[in-house]
């Protein structure tokens, strides 16, 4: 990713999609867990749901973002916000995702 991108929001969401579940061969992003990227000075501040409020790869995911996220130089601190609601269904997942499921 380039350094000091023109839209750090969209590139966010760019870098978010390398990042997989790690039960599903398939991105966070497409799966529907991120609910909204927020980026100010250097801070990007994450909405995140999971499948299930007892999932157990919860904080294995998280850190799994931070990892992703501060490994780019114009990211500074990680802020993960758990959101319920609305409750996360299969209809979040999009297209892609749906695809990369049937393989």
């Amino acid at each position: 990713m380039a350094e000091d991108p023109e839209d750090p929001t969209a590139a966010t969401w760019t870098v978010l999609r390398e990042v997989l579940d790690p039960e599903l061969p398939i991105s966070l992003v497409d799966l529907g867990l991120i609910y909204g990227v927020e980026f100010a000075d250097n801070e990007v501040r994450i909405q995140l749901t999971f499948t299930a409020t007892a999932c157990p790869c919860m904080e294995f995911i998280k850190e799994d973002i931070r990892d992703r996220l501060l490994s780019e130089s114009w990211i500074r601190e990680v802020r993960i916000e758990d959101v319920w609601d609305p409750p996360w269904t299969t209809d979040r997942i999009s297209a892609a995702g749906k695809r990369a499921l049937k393989d």
